[in-house]
């Protein structure tokens, strides 16, 4: 099986850079929301918020179908990493308003701005399910939230599905759908919250700690 590259894993992460925006761009649609629907998504706003640290397993799923796991730490906001299981010579951290992937066995390492991925929208440190956010659908049924957000200037270039338990209330997975239509799952499991976690996790220095 092809291991995952970076070139496989940029586009998923890549939402809000793809294009720049247009002045006739075409506005989102909002889904249309009961007002049990807006209580459900007001509770998720604040449960995101309410997360300061979070350590878990995770298991990708990419366009293809190729899988991998690793760890996940989240320290809002602002900081993440995801540190792929070997044989996968990837590293991502989040720090200092940008995101940078390293592939130790190419010696390769990008950068993007953390505010124009995916990802920079759950390390916000003021999270909002509004304004140059939109909610395009919301469903829950089997007690299961899934709650589909574009950027609402960029629409076309892609979307952020978050996933959430409903009892207790809890992130579970998010999905990520780019311009070209290619999906990529993040599964978490495993949770740990409010944890201290070092700050070395998400020193983004790590092509030089690579040489």
């Amino acid at each position: 099986m092809a291991r995952l590259t970076l070139r496989m894993l940029l586009p998923a992460l890549m939402l809000g850079l793809a294009q720049p925006v247009l002045a006739h761009a075409q506005a989102p649609v909002a889904a249309s929301l009961t007002p049990a629907d807006r209580g459900w998504v007001q509770r998720v706003q604040d449960s995101l918020g309410s997360i300061t640290t979070l350590k878990a397993r995770f298991l990708q799923i990419a366009p293809d179908g190729h899988t991998t796991q690793g760890t996940a730490w989240l320290d809002r906001p602002g900081r993440m990493r995801f540190e792929y299981a070997k044989p996968s010579p990837l590293l991502l951290v989040a720090g200092g308003g940008k995101l940078v992937f390293n592939d130790s066995e190419l010696k390769q390492t990008t950068e993007l701005p953390l505010d124009k991925t995916p990802v920079g929208l759950l390390l916000r440190a003021n999270l909002a399910l509004s304004g140059d956010v939109t909610v395009t659908a919301f469903h829950h049924a089997d007690g299961q939230l899934q709650i589909t957000l574009v950027r609402t200037a960029t629409p076309a270039d892609g979307s952020l599905t978050l996933i959430f338990s409903d009892q207790p209330l809890g992130l579970r997975s998010w999905s990520v759908l780019d311009a070209q239509g290619r999906e990529t799952r993040v599964d978490l499991y495993d949770i740990a919250l409010g944890q201290p976690l070092p700050q070395s996790l998400f020193d983004t220095k790590i092509g030089e700690q690579a040489q």
